[in-house]
């Protein structure tokens, strides 16, 4: 298959966001939104999909180091059947450490701590959706 992929960490704050190249190879930290409620939050991942020509959007799933799946896991399938609702493609990809990987390389690159504050979400959506992409190459 072939088409954008949009890949989110979401949060209860802030969403990251992450884009895939159209052959679902490559995944690319996009932004960060932060949120505001259901509503604006669902409009503002439609118009991404969108501007981006985006055919799928692929959610981070928090779940606990057991796997069971916990208040915060719980909290993004509400969201993701929020946007499901509103005619988009959703999919799931178990995100644990997903945000310690993306602070480790944000460290390894030399971002200073002032600066990673405002780039771990969409290089951690980036983790997500290059998880997502390699499992199904």
């Amino acid at each position: 298959m072939t088409g954008r992929i949009l890949g989110l960490d979401v949060g209860d704050r802030r969403i990251g966001i992450a884009l895939s190249d159209t052959m679902r190879v490559i995944a690319t930290p996009h932004s960060v939104y932060t949120r505001v409620g259901y509503g604006p939050d669902v409009k503002r991942i439609q118009q991404l999909c969108r501007e981006n020509e985006a055919v799928l959007v692929v959610c981070g799933l928090p779940r606990n180091m057991d796997g069971s799946v916990g208040f915060q896991a719980e909290k993004v399938m509400a969201f993701a059947d929020k946007l499901r609702e509103s005619g988009l493609d959703v999919e799931f990809q178990d995100e644990r450490l997903s945000t310690v990987s993306a602070h480790q390389a944000l460290i390894e690159g030399g971002m200073h701590r002032d600066e990673r504050k405002g780039t771990v979400d969409k290089v951690a959506a980036a983790v997500i959706l290059q998880t997502y992409l390699d499992s199904h190459a």
